[in-house]
């Protein structure tokens, strides 16, 4: 429904619409389980204290990063406008396009490599950026991240609702990685 909420325009639900929403949702949990399955969910991120997306070496990580800070922008602008057909939108295309599609296909050479090093610092990325899309989906699709947020990161993580808002550094928009 959000992302039919364009201003001025009536919301016309039809059965496709319901579909599509239910595949992004289907998408989103493969994902999630996905990366719980390769080492890469929020609550494992004790096994890399400290991680800061800033430092990784990794193209394909440095350009996740970027491309999760260019969306968290994208959606806080829209949300902050009352624009919530665009902050859909914007995460949409996220998930489903930059994340899901390219990002984690990139990634599966590396987590089943035998490059430690390398496989590290993918599952600590992919953990963030898991971590930065659940919060940021959370004001369109509060249940299902809910869920999803109590499985990846665990009791200790406390409630998506009370947690604070993703403030990305605009250093993490890298040029040459994009």
């Amino acid at each position: 429904l959000a992302a039919l909420a364009s201003p001025g325009r009536d919301i016309k639900l039809a059965e496709g619409r319901v579909e599509g929403s239910r595949n992004f949702a289907t998408k989103l949990w493969n994902a999630a389980r996905y990366a719980e399955m390769s080492g890469c969910a929020p609550k494992d991120r004790k096994s890399w204290p400290g991680f800061d997306p800033r430092q990784c070496t990794l193209t394909v990580n440095r350009w996740i990063a970027g491309a999760t800070r260019d969306c968290a922008m994208a959606v806080t602008t829209a949300l902050e406008a009352y624009r919530f057909d665009e902050a859909a939108h914007h995460l949409y295309h996220f998930a489903w396009g930059s994340f899901c599609d390219w990002y984690l296909e990139f990634t599966k050479p590396i987590l089943q490599g035998d490059d430690a090093a390398a496989r590290g610092e993918t599952q600590a990325t992919t953990a963030w950026v898991l971590a930065q899309l659940m919060h940021l989906l959370h004001p369109i699709m509060p249940f299902i991240t809910e869920e999803l947020w109590g499985q990846l990161a665990g009791e200790q993580a406390g409630m998506l609702v009370t947690a604070p808002w993703p403030d990305l550094p605009p250093d993490l928009h890298d040029s040459a990685a994009a």
